[in-house]
């Protein structure tokens, strides 16, 4: 397919969505959007507990640094049992002695069993210090064999589908950053209440990558291409990743125009690991001032970001491990 001919169906397909509504707090600045069929009011930048986080040193640092994001008003935390085996859930724990949880609070598993993800999670509520997280996402969707092990019976699913029954989870959803056609079929075949993928101006896809130079399964290939029009279509909420590709793409194009991008995507929130407050800081400015790019601007800086560098990071992803 010629580049001109995949460019005219990229930009035809995407912009047949609809721009996420947004609204602004009037006591923070912070735009909200709502995070699909749950109906909850999450802020457009959504805080990244994981190794970036982690990167602060020291549980004090780490939670001063969340709750600067907080007082800003972001109010959705992104966390995992595997982010420093726990160590980020234990001090999202010690944040919370004292006080009331004011926050959306995702976390996610990377069990595959049902019986180890009910162990994981009880461990999870016990790390945390609180009775239930609202929104618990299969961590890191692989293959199409993952999906079977998620699929199969007594296998993670079946928890997910006993835990939000049985209310001891409000939502549940997964998450995917290596290979966008297997999300596909996820979304189709289940009933998540939210996902989140890998969305940057790499348009990133990482299934099956090209080792040859210039070559990579980004465009059509990409998460923005395939998996996000199935939320569209399923009214689920989703939250944005790897909006940096963790750092991979600094440099290639401006930081705040690559938030920009994320955000100017249908997404509920984009989900950002920041290691240091001078980043949080530029975030917060960058989220409290956005305003959404059209696709024209859009097109333009992806196609600013060399191939080379798309098919790079698509190689990286593709066997990379969230932890």
């Amino acid at each position: 397919m010629s580049l001109s001919r995949r460019s005219f169906i990229e930009t035809a397909a995407l912009s047949a969505w609809t721009a996420q509504a947004t609204e602004v707090d009037p006591k923070t600045g912070m735009p909200m959007r709502v995070l699909g069929r749950t109906g909850q009011k999450v802020s457009l930048l959504a805080f990244g507990s994981g190794s970036r986080w982690l990167m602060y040193g020291s549980a004090d640092k780490g939670i001063a640094a969340m709750e600067k994001a907080l007082q800003s008003g972001v109010n959705y935390i992104d966390t995992a049992q595997s982010y420093g085996d726990g160590q980020s859930e234990t001090w999202i724990g010690q944040m919370l002695k004292g006080r009331k949880k004011d926050f959306f609070l995702a976390s996610k598993t990377l069990a595959r069993t049902a019986d180890d993800t009910m162990r994981e999670y009880e461990a999870s509520l016990k790390r945390l210090g609180v009775p239930h997280v609202d929104l618990l996402h299969i961590h890191s969707l692989g293959g199409e064999d993952d999906l079977d092990k998620i699929e199969a019976k007594g296998g993670v699913l079946e928890a997910l589908y006993k835990l939000r029954d049985q209310k001891a989870v409000r939502f549940i959803g997964i998450t995917c950053h290596s290979n966008p056609a297997v999300l596909k079929v996820a979304l189709e075949r289940h009933d998540f209440d939210s996902t989140q993928m890998a969305l940057n101006v790499a348009r990133m896809g990482g299934a099956a990558p090209s080792n040859k130079p210039g070559e990579g399964m980004t465009g059509l290939s990409g998460f923005e291409a395939i998996a996000l029009p199935v939320v569209q279509r399923k009214k689920m909420g989703v939250t944005a990743m790897k909006v940096f590709a963790q750092e991979k793409l600094l440099g290639k194009a401006p930081v705040e125009a690559m938030l920009r991008y994320a955000m100017s995507l249908p997404v509920c929130a984009a989900v950002v690991g920041m290691p240091k407050i001078e980043q949080l800081e530029a975030n917060i400015q960058a989220a409290k001032s956005f305003r959404p790019m059209n696709r024209s601007e859009m097109e333009s800086l992806s196609d600013s970001v060399a191939t080379k560098w798309k098919a790079s990071i698509d190689r990286h992803f593709h066997n990379h491990a969230d932890a």
